[in-house]
């Protein structure tokens, strides 16, 4: 599935080194933008698996999130949890804190769910990007493209019916004709294009 996996061990150790003459890590996703104030956050589980199909998963995964973001002054401004992977808008003042966070609130979600299914040890989650924001318009397309997801991936025929989004709260807080301003302002057309096939499956 992975398409890494797929390629003669020459080649794997070739791409190695080809990442760290760029001055990235050998296999890990590269993260070149630390000093931004804004980062789009995309995690999935390894392989793709529906770890988080059940409703009450999602909700702990984000409060997992909430618990840990308050505690390291990160701020979630925008969210979706869906059965195989997240993205969450993030308020980050120090980058650092992003990468351990993380590795938390995947440790304890891992062993949550692997005691619940009796399967310990089995890998969870797989990789996450940092995707830093760069633009005003860049923000509100992420905002759109975020609370858009479950459409996108054929769970919900309309953003307002998936939970847990964030867009609820927007439509609480902002009113329907602000969101429906920021749909007509900063449309999606190829924002987001082929994420999941390459970023989150090994590229």
């Amino acid at each position: 599935m992975y398409e890494s996996r797929k390629l003669p061990q020459k080649d794997r150790i070739q791409r190695a080194k080809d990442r760290i003459r760029k001055g990235y890590p050998a296999h890990a996703p590269p993260h070149p933008i630390r000093n931004a104030q804004h980062y789009l956050i995309t995690a999935a589980c390894f392989e793709h698996r529906p770890h988080m199909s059940i409703m009450d998963r999602r909700h702990q995964l984000l409060q997992e999130w909430s618990n840990e973001s308050h505690s390291h002054a990160l701020e979630i401004l925008a969210w979706v949890v869906l059965p195989n992977h997240y993205h969450f808008l993030i308020k980050v003042p120090d980058f650092e804190q992003l990468g351990k966070t993380i590795r938390v609130v995947h440790g304890r979600t891992a062993r949550s769910w692997n005691a619940a299914d009796m399967a310990q040890g089995r890998k969870v989650w797989y990789r996450y990007t940092d995707r830093a924001i760069r633009s005003e318009r860049h923000y509100y397309t992420t905002l759109n493209y975020i609370h858009y997801n479950p459409v996108k991936h054929g769970l919900a025929t309309s953003p307002y019916a998936w939970e847990p989004s964030s867009l609820g709260w927007y439509l609480e807080h902002r009113g329907r004709d602000w969101l429906r301003d920021l749909w007509v302002r900063y449309p999606l057309k190829s924002y987001g294009e082929g994420w999941d096939e390459f970023d989150l499956k090994g590229s």
